[in-house]
Order: C-alpha cells, then sequence, then structure tokens
C-alpha cells in the first residue's frame, strides 16, 4: 500500500501499518510547553496523575517565550513556577527569557524527520518543514505525555498541496501560504496533515518552508509536512545534529483525501486583512493603507531568511515619520548571527526597535495597539484584539511587503520598491 508522509511516519512509531481513520498510541520523541501552557500541564500532573515527574527529562522542555522578557509581577511568578519543576526534574532543556520562540529553539535543537513531537501550542505543526510528524496539544494532554511519554493520535486524513514554477521577484512563501489558506478557507484541511510538494517547494530554502508549515494550523491541519531531503540533511547538519537525518517521502501512488496544485509563477505579494487569516487579497488592493505599527519576527517570519530580507530592503533607509518599526528575532541564535551579519545594526539605524527574541507583538504581550492603530505584521494571525486591543487592525504579509511598508509608512506594494 502506497503511503502518505503521515502514515509512513505513524506506521513506523506504532509498530505496525497505519491507515487513515486508525487510532493508534505512540511514543513521543519530544514534548514541550511554554510559559502560557506548561503551568496547568503540570498542575494537571498534580491533580489528574498525582505526580509531579516527568517520564524522561531529556525528552521534554519547558520555554520562557510569550511572556518575556517578563512584563508582570504575574509572568515572572509563572516562570519560577515552572523553573522549579524543571529543577526539581533535572530537565536540561528549560529555557529562559530572551533564549527564544519555543518553535525556533525545537526546530533548531531537536525536530528531526521521523519524529513525533508535540507541543503544548498550535503552532507545534512547524516541526513538519523538517519531516517530523508535529502538533499542538491542550496542556491535559501535554500533562500525560509529560509522565507517560505516549499519547494517542488519529491517523489523518492528508491533503496533497502541490506548489509548481518558480514565483516572480519579491513573493516569497508567506506569499504563497496566504494565497493556499485563502483558496481553501481556514478550515479547509480540518483535522488533516497538509503535505507540500512540487517543484516549488523543493526548490525553497528550509526556512520558507518553515512558514508555510507553521501557518498549516491555520487552514484547520494538524500537521504540515515537507520531504525530508538533502535540504533538510544540510540544515541539520549546520545545526551539528546531521545524525538526526532520514530521508522521507510520500509514495508515488498516496491517497490523498484532497489536493490542489498552485502555480507560484502567477503569484503576487499577498496580505490577510482584519479579522480572520483567509480574507486575503493581493496587496495592490490595499496599497495606500496607513500603517502605525510595522512588525517583523514571530515564529512564521523571524528566522536569518527574514532577517536578511528586512535588512536588504532597509538598507540606507528610514522609518517612515508616523510609523513604528519593532522587530524580534526569533531566537537568541537568529539574533547572534544577524548581528554578525549587521543585519541587525542595518534595521536599528533605519529606525527599528529591536526586541529580545520571543513572542512579543504577536500576541500583545509587547508594544501593544492602541484604540484605531493599524498593524502590519509578519506573524501568523490577525484576530480582532491579537494584539492586545479589540479596538485596532492588523494585516498580515512577507518581511519584504513590511520592510518596504515600514519606509512608506503605508502599506505598500514590494514590486514597486527599486532594491
Amino acid at each position: 500500500m502506497d503511503r502518505t508522509m503521515a502514515e509512513k511516519i505513524l506506521s513506523d512509531k506504532h509498530g505496525a501499518d497505519v491507515s487513515t481513520g486508525d487510532i493508534v498510541i505512540v511514543p513521543v520523541d519530544f514534548v514541550f510547553s511554554h510559559d502560557g501552557t506548561m503551568p496547568l500541564a503540570i498542575q494537571q500532573m498534580e491533580a489528574g496523575l498525582s505526580t509531579r515527574k516527568v517520564y524522561d527529562p531529556y525528552k521534554v522542555a519547558g520555554v520562557c517565550d510569550h511572556a518575556s522578557p517578563s512584563p508582570s509581577e504575574k509572568a515572572s511568578n509563572v516562570h519560577i513556577f515552572m523553573r522549579k519543576f524543571a529543577k526539581e526534574n533535572k530537565m536540561p532543556y528549560f529555557f529562559e527569557n530572551g533564549d527564544g520562540i519555543c518553535h525556533q529553539i525545537v526546530v533548531e535543537k531537536f525536530a528531526a524527520p521521523g519524529k513525533i513531537i508535540i507541543g503544548g501550542d498550535s503552532h507545534t505543526c512547524t516541526h513538519g518543514a523538517l519531516g517530523a510528524f508535529a502538533t499542538g496539544m491542550g496542556s491535559t494532554d501535554i500533562a500525560a505525555i509529560m509522565a507517560y511519554g505516549k499519547t494517542w493520535l488519529r491517523v489523518p486524513e492528508s491533503f496533497k498541496i502541490e506548489v509548481t514554477g518558480t514565483p516572480p521577484k519579491h513573493v516569497y512563501s508567506k506569499d504563497v501560504m496566504l494565497h493556499i489558506i485563502g483558496e481553501i478557507t481556514a478550515d479547509g484541511a480540518t483535522h488533516m496533515s497538509m503535505e507540500f510538494l512540487g517543484d516549488a517547494v523543493d526548490a525553497m530554502s528550509v526556512e520558507s518552508r518553515l512558514t508555510m508549515s507553521n501557518m498549516a494550523i491555520e487552514a484547520g491541519a494538524v500537521t504540515g509536512l515537507c520531504q525530508a531531503d538533502s535540504k533538510v540533511r544540510a540544515f541539520l547538519e549546520s545545526h551539528k545534529r546531521g545524525q538526526d537525518y532520514r530521508p522521507l517521502a510520500p509514495d508515488k501512488n498516496a491517497t490523498y483525501a484532497d489536493e490542489i496544485i498552485v502555480e507560484a509563477e502567477q503569484m503576487e505579494p499577498m496580505v490577510a486583512y482584519p479579522h480572520r487569516v483567509d480574507n486575503v487579497a493581493p496587496v495592490t488592493q490595499f496599497e495606500g493603507v496607513d500603517v502605525d505599527q510595522v512588525c517583523i519576527g514571530s515564529c512564521t517570519n523571524g528566522r536569518m531568511e527574514d532577517m536578511r530580507i528586512a535588512a536588504q530592503i532597509l538598507k540606507g533607509k528610514k522609518v517612515a515619520e508616523n510609523t513604528r518599526l519593532v522587530v524580534y528575532p526569533a531566537s537568541r541564535d537568529i539574533l547572534i548571527h544577524a548581528m554578525e551579519e549587521e543585519f541587525i545594526k542595518t534595521m536599528a539605524e533605519a529606525g527599528a526597535a529591536i526586541c529580545p527574541p520571543g513572542c512579543g507583538f504577536c500576541i500583545g504581550r509587547t508594544v501593544a495597539l492602541g484604540d484605531g492603530e493599524v498593524a502590519l505584521s509578519t506573524q501568523n494571525r490577525n484576530f480582532k484584539g491579537r494584539m492586545g486591543n479589540d479596538n485596532a487592525e492588523i494585516y498580515l504579509c512577507s518581511p519584504a511587503t513590511a520592510a518596504v511598508s515600514a519606509i512608506t509608512g503605508k502599506i505598500t506594494d514590494p514590486r514597486d520598491v527599486v532594491i
């Protein structure tokens, strides 16, 4: 029987062939949670399982990223609670304020093809870009995994997304993914595994693929898988984890519940407008909209590739007088490398506020919007109130569109600017 990537991973972990719809108990290779969800998971371990002991301290991580650096007494006490738990369990992988966003940390240090990774956050699907079956779960499930090291999963149907051709200049994977979500809608892949295939995906960097997998949940998917090819191997080797590589690809005649073909050469820069991620249209429809705050970063677009794109556009330029630009690298490693390449210097000279690695603006914990303000952001969600204010509007875009718009102070098509 020919199988999808999801079926291959779950068959391997279950120890027998599985098919769509099967319920399986599988070992979890790595589980993590953050300061927004880990405290409840710990409490659930105590209340429901009568234990505070994790099954393997080397396979469990906690991350202080959502309220980082701590903005309040309450957040600081949450961090103290998490630190105490990690210390009790002698967990070597506890990540502090400024270390970065949980998803990027896991990408850099733990995710690999064929692994099952469970996180206490919906954007855990990010790690599917490396060929891992990665999905988010609630704190009760996270508690059980931390205690027992396994979980139950329903083998998902798979949705084949074939992206073909070469995208035009200033069109990036974020634009492609926004287009896909706009086409299939926010529930178009509910409970499915999105499998990103085609020569355009093959040509993408791992960082570009991470952006697409990260947003699979915005179409309702449980995970977003890419093939584990030579680029994934090189990525793992660059992080001194080459031994974790194994090839992964779907079989030629695998069965998909649905599939679409996206012609990348026909694409243009896209924008998601308030207040849904599937409210998607070309940037040209929003040119001239005044922007109060531009945000570059998040677990969607806070990587080196994104820093490079933004810095190249901002070099020698200045942020518009009535616009604020904030930049959040996704991890400490990215911040350091972006400093070495002088991307941070370039953006700071342009007038950007450079913030510590973390979730920051994406959930309104820092640089929250004021009443009536408009934000243009590279994050993954634009729901009402997402950036700290119900009376504000959020547009989503690529780092290129964000950087160009920061210079003009208005939503601007990056193709209109000579770079």
